[in-house]
């Protein structure tokens, strides 16, 4: 398993996406959404984004350590891009094919660094439609 941090980012369809976010809650890590609310949520044919940006480690729990917080760029079904986390295990990283050249990498870590929070976004979203109710452990 590889523990060094990758500088690049990976992209991963809307069921790639749910899928690494079970992964994350089969292995109880924090960083991660519900993947109900991801469903309801995101953009069915959209392109996600993961961007590598600490090693995690758990001392406690060793059989799930090191991983990878990635920080995310999610589409979701209004169109807009929020930014989320994730914690992903190097060796299920490592499996995401690299499709992106340097340019493109380049923006999308823009865009995480200046998109609205997935909590900011359903804090609006809440105000705007009513009582939608934030997801448990968005970040």
């Amino acid at each position: 398993m590889t523990s060094a941090l990758p500088r690049t980012v990976r992209a991963v369809d809307t069921v790639g996406l749910l899928g690494l976010e079970q992964e994350a809650a089969v292995c109880g890590f924090s960083q991660r959404l519900p993947v109900d609310w991801l469903q309801e949520h995101l953009a069915a044919e959209a392109t996600h984004y993961l961007f590598p940006a600490l090693v995690h480690q758990l001392s406690h729990r060793p059989e799930v350590s090191p991983q990878w917080r990635c920080e995310l760029l999610l589409t979701v079904r209004t169109g807009e891009q929020i930014h989320g986390l994730l914690d992903v295990l190097p060796d299920t990283f490592d499996k995401i094919p690299e499709t992106l050249d340097a340019a493109a990498k380049t923006d999308i870590v823009n865009r995480i660094e200046h998109a609205v929070s997935v909590r900011e976004w359903v804090e609006r979203a809440a105000v705007d439609a009513g009582s939608e109710e934030m997801p448990r452990d968005a970040g």
